[in-house]
């Protein structure tokens, strides 16, 4: 499977016009955000991860409102990262291969609702295209026995509270840090060694 999304990371051209940018921004969903901040915070070339809330019809997000599944909004991250040492092709991978599981609908893993679903939130053209190519070619690769959940959404983002910001981070032992997220850290440096940053 790590080889079929590695062949669609691989062909997408998007580096190319964005390669004159330092630093350029991701925006993904993939259930809680507490899990997704801790693997993006360990590759190489991302240079900024923020909690928060994407997507949704309320002018504003908050942790209680967005939990309550009455504001559309999906837990996500902020990625900031330079396109010179990471291509957005690349943090998709990561996203797919190891950062959640792509087949789950409205869910990941004990988290469950929409505020937890697998979506991506494209922030130009160029990342649309992008993402539209990565996921039609994983769809096609019959590397999932599942139908892939993950939608292409819009949406602005709200940075989440300052209690939920590098939360694996300050409470390594905390347990469900322990259970869901570490594991997914693991992941990223064995199947990324490569991408891998301490």
């Amino acid at each position: 499977m790590k080889r079929i999304i590695a062949l669609a990371a691989a062909s997408l051209s998007i580096a190319s016009t964005e390669a004159y940018a330092q630093t350029d921004t991701a925006v993904l969903a993939g259930g809680c955000f507490w899990g997704m901040e801790a693997v993006f915070e360990h590759v190489k070339g991302v240079t900024d991860v923020v909690s928060g809330y994407a997507g949704g019809s309320a002018p504003d997000a908050k942790y209680g409102r967005v939990s309550s599944e009455t504001t559309g909004h999906a837990e996500a991250v902020r990625i900031s990262y330079d396109p010179s040492r990471i291509s957005y092709g690349q943090l998709l991978q990561i996203f797919f291969t190891v950062a959640h599981d792509p087949t789950q609908v409205n869910r990941q893993g004990p988290d469950v609702g929409p505020s937890y679903r697998s979506a991506i939130f494209p922030q130009n053209a160029g990342q649309e295209r992008a993402a539209r190519t990565f996921l039609q070619k994983v769809g096609a690769s019959g590397a999932y026995k599942k139908p892939i959940a993950t939608k292409i959404e819009k949406g602005g983002f709200f940075p989440a509270e300052a209690e939920h910001q590098d939360f694996a981070r300050r409470n390594p032992m905390y347990p469900y840090i322990l259970i869901n997220d570490r594991p997914k850290v693991s992941a990223l440096r064995s199947r990324f060694p490569s991408l891998f940053k301490a």
